[in-house]
């Protein structure tokens, strides 16, 4: 049975690292395995199964996630709407919401057509903790080499301002996307087509228990010429129809007699969840603008090695 206790720390835990580029997945099979006794028993086998009580559970905490993410960028994600249904009506990217409705769209693609014929086997595969703590370093590999990407790919200044001017000058823009010509990376709205779908792909690795969604978005970003707070920005937006549509997928185990016994703890470990959502991606916003993926890379390095050690 999952109590309220063991809802509001998963809830937390979860709420957090779903948007630290640390893997929310990864953490929620470590911390039970590390905890052990009872914590264990939530996701021993369940991972592999469907129907589980914690299954949906881990289902409502993605549902919070999204929730939140929606509520923090609602500014955005009306003008990205209103650019979406004028791209329905003229099939044409003439302002800065249509742009970035089609990037999104094209992004979401390749976790939407593999996700669901993938994640439960790949979940099935590779729960276990020894894989989690695997992935978990190799994730802190991949933003190491995020930071690399960063250092080799950011474009002149020249390249940059010529795209994003030509983006801007046909309509309005988002107040959130207004930035000097000064910064040495290219905004979001300069990115193309090709960088979209690169992006997208790298968000499907995320279906591997230890590899973080937000993370690989990030250094997917990095890698097509972001600046830091670009390509978190552009991970969270990415990540919000990724997470909502994978929790409306799940929604029957969500409502189902999965949750008979337990819709108190889940309903509360939800709006944990939602909140420890909305102060970290809050506080990741400001913390991008002036800083790197370093600390986070060190973390799962560290994590993922010792559990590495534990678990072998």
């Amino acid at each position: 049975m999952l109590t309220y206790f063991q809802a509001a720390v998963i809830g937390a835990v979860q709420g957090a690292t779903e948007l630290f580029p640390i893997s929310s997945l990864g953490h929620s099979v470590l911390l039970a395995e590390w905890l052990g006794g009872d914590w264990r028993g939530l996701i021993e086998h369940d991972e592999s199964q469907s129907g589980t009580p914690y299954l949906a559970f881990v289902v409502a905490l993605h549902v919070a996630t999204a929730v939140a993410l929606l509520c923090h960028y609602r500014r955005d994600w009306y003008a990205i709407a209103a650019g979406f249904v004028d791209l329905l009506r003229t099939r044409r990217t003439e302002t800065i919401p249509q742009r970035l409705a089609w990037l999104i769209v094209v992004a979401t693609l390749p976790v939407a057509t593999l996700g669901p014929l993938v994640q439960h086997p790949l979940h099935a595969v590779f729960a276990a903790p020894i894989y989690a703590s695997v992935f978990l370093s190799l994730n802190g590999v991949v933003l190491l080499l995020g930071e690399r990407f960063r250092r080799r790919n950011a474009p002149t200044l020249a390249q940059y301002g010529r795209r994003f001017a030509l983006r801007q000058a046909r309509g309005a823009t988002l107040t959130a996307e207004r930035v000097p010509l000064t910064r040495s990376d290219r905004p979001l709205t300069a990115l193309g087509v090709r960088d979209a779908i690169g992006i997208g792909f790298t968000q499907t690795g995320a279906l591997l228990t230890g590899f973080s969604r937000s993370g690989l978005t990030m250094v997917g970003g990095l890698w097509r010429g972001l600046e830091h707070e670009h390509a978190a920005k552009f991970a969270f937006l990415l990540a919000t129809p990724a997470i909502l549509g994978a929790g409306l997928l799940e929604l029957p185990e969500l409502v189902g007699p999965a949750t008979e016994g337990i819709r108190g703890p889940v309903l509360f470990g939800s709006v944990i969840s939602g909140v420890s959502s909305w102060l970290t991606v809050r506080y990741l916003e400001r913390y991008f603008q002036t800083r790197t993926l370093l600390p986070f890379a060190f973390y799962c390095l560290l994590v993922g090695g010792v559990s590495i050690l534990h678990f072998g």
